[in-house]
């Protein structure tokens, strides 16, 4: 073991950084081109449609299903100039992971062919098994499937050929089967009471939005030395080893120079961010 580590940090001494093709544009014309934001649903869904969609996401107003099925129009429009030929329900199950189900744009024409197909039923509900989640014990086959609903609050965008739609994950009974349902209740609370408050000061305040902030600090690891550590393979952290040499005592950690296989992978990162 010790010396497939030495062999494994001495071949990480030795890749170069990738490279990282600068895109032609600036910043702000490929920002969100992989989003599906409101100046796509602008272009891409008429304008009735869009009032009652943007109403929706502001207000919570219910949608018809004619509207979803104009929106899941719109949608496969943008998504296939982009090449997209898969669509998929993305979720936050109870693994501390995500999920996914893919389908492809595909029909049968009822001529032996097929046509691409995404109707407004597709885009709003699909049915992910959720027979090993806690939603009820014993009971029959049917009951063990899971829902997945359509979050209108939340963008749909692409990845690689995929069209990616944020939902909700519940349980045949109900239950919140995900992490994404409790958090859009807690916004919600969040919302009702933060609104409540600004009525002091402001009686015509009639929405606060709340926002998460991401902590900043990750840690890169190389693939060869990750994969030398069966503690880092098998639970995603340190359980064994010792403490960093420079640890938190010192300063000199702080404020140093980027490495150039770390500043190409933030480079990446954030052309990629941008993008989505």
């Amino acid at each position: 073991m010790s010396k497939l580590r030495f062999r494994v940090v001495e071949t990480a001494f030795k890749k170069k950084a990738a490279t990282v093709e600068t895109p032609a544009e600036r910043p702000c014309e490929y920002f969100a081109k992989y989003v599906f934001n409101r100046e796509k649903m602008f272009k891409y869904l008429p304008s009735a449609v869009y009032a009652k969609l943007t109403d929706a996401m502001d207000n919570g107003a219910p949608l018809e299903r004619a509207i979803a099925d104009e929106v899941a129009a719109g949608m496969k429009r943008w998504a296939i100039e982009l090449g997209v030929t898969h669509y998929t329900h993305w979720f936050q199950p109870l693994t501390e992971g995500t999920a996914e189900k893919h389908d492809a744009f595909v029909e049968h024409n009822g001529k032996g062919g097929m046509m691409e197909e995404f109707s407004g039923k597709l885009l709003v509900q699909q049915e992910p098994d959720a027979s090993s989640f806690p939603n009820g014990g014993i009971r029959n086959t049917f009951e063990a499937r899971g829902y997945s609903a359509w979050d209108p609050s939340s963008p749909v965008f692409v990845v690689d050929d995929t069209l990616c739609i944020p939902t909700v994950f519940i349980a045949y009974t109900g239950e919140s089967l995900d992490y994404k349902t409790p958090l859009l209740k807690a916004l919600s609370a969040v919302g009702k009471a933060a609104v409540d408050v600004c009525h002091y000061f402001n009686p015509e305040v009639k929405k606060v939005v709340a926002y998460l902030g991401w902590e900043q600090e990750y840690f890169l690891v190389d693939e060869g030395l990750y994969a030398a550590r069966p503690d880092l393979l098998l639970t995603g952290r340190t359980l064994m080893g010792h403490e960093a040499s420079k640890n938190q005592q010192l300063e000199d950690h702080y404020f140093g120079a980027i490495p150039t296989r770390v500043a190409a992978f933030m480079k990446d990162l954030e052309i990629q961010a941008l993008e989505l």
